[in-house]
This record gives structure tokens, sequence and C-alpha cells, in this order.
């Protein structure tokens, strides 16, 4: 295990690394830092409540074991319900210094010299969320966190790390969000998930941005033997640029990792949004699938990456696609990577328009073109992930409902 000063110095060795994939970003461009104050759920001012609503947060804290909440780097939310036993929800600052072995956790499922924007996060301040679930406690009600920007040229810059220990079950459901008037900003996240042996977690990810904010995600999970880790990920609004490509190695037997993705592209925005698949030990399976809505001017690029490292795993791929604009773009890059016998690896992928067909079938019963498409552009986005929690499927299910409705 590094040091926090051999970390540091790994990070300035990234410092100008480019990412991968994405459009690059001058980081220097926008203020860092900031002093995390802690606050209570009633001083959280109507206007903040109002934008966090609409990612699915409640202060009031309605059916959930815990909540965190962080607005630019500077006011923290961090509260389990006193009738919730087994479960930790701290600031990240807090955990590391109550906790000498989280340490070992930190810049481990993601690698700090990935590249210049996770270089930046460890060499600027930051804070964010810890969630535990301790081991065989089974956490029905989700976990409900919330990242808020409102400043302008700012970078939020925030690291998380959720851990469900052995025989535990935990469900996280997360929004980020930013008010309309906000002009030019940046998202630095951080996100490390460790699924230990037995252990099930769930997260759900609604992002509500706008078109003058880049976000720049680096998660990744390691799941060990017969853990489950599903993530659902939603986005539904105009950004300037996202680039995501989370990362899950499935290291012990039978481990299993879902990756569902929906975005619905719209304005000038650009999603470069993918998933990746590591089945590195016997029985571990897997899925990544995405549906994609292009609008207007906005360009989607859909990346999925299934690595079959040893024999008897499977997993599968899907990227679907729908435009509905001359004007839009949506690039399907898939890769399956298999290096021992027996290994499955499926893909499928599709990419089109609304279909004269299904138009004129519905128009036939009585809707209007606009209705007809709206139906199917709803029934095409729908994300049904089988191990989520109905009340966490409600949650996705709302969300799209509601910015379809407003943007069609």
């Amino acid at each position: 295990m590094m040091t926090s000063t051999e970390q540091k110095e790994k990070a300035k060795s990234a410092i100008d690394r480019k990412a991968k994939y994405g459009s690059d970003i001058d980081l220097d461009g926008f203020q860092y830092g900031g002093s995390a104050q802690s606050i209570k759920s009633d001083q959280i001012s109507k206007e903040d409540r109002d934008l966090v609503a609409e990612v699915g947060f409640d202060p009031d804290q309605k059916d959930v074991s815990g909540s965190f909440a962080q607005f630019d780097n500077e006011s923290i939310l961090a509260d389990v319900l006193m009738t919730q036993e087994g479960l930790e929800v701290l600031p990240i600052s807090e955990a590391l210094e109550r906790y000498d072995w989280l340490s070992e956790y930190l810049w481990n499922a993601v690698s700090v010299d990935t590249d210049k924007y996770t270089a930046r996060s460890e060499l600027e301040e930051y804070d964010g969320y810890f969630i535990r679930a301790l081991p065989g406690k089974k956490i029905q009600m989700p976990v409900q966190t919330c990242l808020v920007m409102k400043k302008k040229q700012f970078a939020q810059n925030v690291h998380n790390i959720l851990i469900a220990e052995e025989g535990s079950e935990l469900h996280i459901v997360t929004g980020c969000a930013t008010p309309s008037s906000v002009e030019r900003s940046l998202h630095l996240g951080v996100s490390e998930f460790y699924v230990k042996k037995d252990a099930r977690m769930t997260f759900t990810m609604v992002h509500k941005w706008n078109e003058a904010v880049d976000v720049r995600p680096r998660s990744a999970a390691i799941v060990e033997e017969n853990g489950v880790f599903v993530s659902s990920y939603a986005v539904l609004s105009p950004i300037k640029s996202i680039q995501s490509y989370p990362k899950v190695r499935l290291i012990g037997r039978n481990a299993r990792a879902e990756l569902y993705s929906v975005v619905y592209g719209t304005k000038d925005s650009v999603y470069d949004i993918g998933g990746s698949l590591v089945l590195e030990a016997n029985g571990t399976s897997g899925k990544v699938i995405s549906r994609t809505i292009a609008t207007e001017n906005s360009e989607i690029i859909a990346r999925g990456d299934l690595q079959g490292r040893v024999e008897g795993v499977k997993a599968r791929l899907e990227c679907n696609g729908l435009l509905l604009s001359d004007t839009a773009k949506i690039v399907a890059v898939p890769i399956l990577d298999a290096s021992a016998e027996g290994v499955e690896l499926s893909h499928e992928a599709t990419v089109g328009k609304v279909g004269a067909d299904q138009l004129n079938y519905l128009m036939s019963r009585g809707l209007e073109e606009d209705e007809a498409t709206s139906l199917i552009v709803q029934g095409f986005i729908q994300l049904q992930a089988p191990d989520l929690p109905p009340a966490l499927q409600n949650t996705i299910d709302e969300a799209i409902k509601m910015t379809l409705e407003q943007g069609l």
C-alpha cells in the first residue's frame, strides 16, 4: 500500500495525461477547494430543496435508511436514521480520520494516475461520501445521496468509497444536479465500490446538469465471490460534455455485475458513456446494456467492453440507439475480448430512426404524430434492471417519464 505522499507523487506524474476518451478540458480554468461545513436537513433552503427533488433526493428523509448531500465543496449533510443498524454514512474526510484501514481502499479500484482528472482529484482538496454496510446486515431501505454544484467557474471535487461487507446488502440512490443559471462548471467524481463475498450492492444514479457543465466521473468496482453489483445510470438533461467509463472487476467465483445506462441527448450536448466488465474468476457473469436517444444536435458515443479472462465465464453487451433528428449522432463501440477457452461473450447493437410502420400504426389508432413518437420513445428507453428493488425501479421510471414529458 502506498503512503499519502507516494499517492500524491504518482498523481503529479499524470497531471497532464489526457484521458483515453472524451474531449480534453483545461483544468486550470476552474476554482477548486472550499471548507466543508456540516448542516442539518432543516438548513437546506427551499431553492435547494426543489433542485435536489428533481433528481429524487428527499431532504425530509422519508423511506430511506440514510442520507448524504454535498453542495459545491462547502456544505455537507450526512445522516443515518436512528432506527437503522449496521449502516455507516460519513463524509470521506471524516471516515479517513476515523479508520486507519480505510486508506487501503483509497485509490485501489481506481488508479490515481489514470489521467489528468484522477490526478487533479487527488492533488486538490476534496470531500465526498463513505457508505458502508456492516457484515451480514441487509439494509433494505436505500441510502440517498446528492451532489449539487451552484458556483460559476467552480470545480466540485469528490471521492466516494462504498463498501458492502461480507453477506450484506446495500442500495444507493444518488442524484447530481446544478441550477440552470450556473455558468461554466466542472464535476470531478471518483467512486470506488467494493462488494465482498456473498454481498449485494445496487447503485442508481440520475444526472441533471445543464449545458455549461463538463462532467468527468471515474468509477470502478471490485466484486468478490458470489457478490452482485448492479449499476443503473440515467442522464436525461443537456450537458456540455460527459465522459464516463466505469470498470467492474469480477475477481471471485460466481460474482456477477450488471451495468445499465439510459441517455437522452439534447441540444449540442456530447455524451461519451461506456462500461467495462473484466471476468477474472470461474463462473462470473454480467451484462452491459445501454439505451440512447439523440435529439437536436446531440452526439452520443456508447461504449461497451467485455473481457473474459478464464474459462466458463459469460457476458452480454447491448447497445440500442434511436435518432430523433437528422443532425444528431449515435456511435456504438463494442469490444469483446476473450483470452481463454470456453468464454461466451455476445453483442447486439441497433441504431436507427423511428420506424414508419410504428408511427402509422399508432396514428391509425387516433394519435397525433408527436404523441405517437413520444409513446415509442417512452417504450424504447425503459430501463428494467431485474435485481433492483421495486422502489428504486420506480425512481428511475419516474425520472425518465418526467424528463420525456418536458422534452417531447
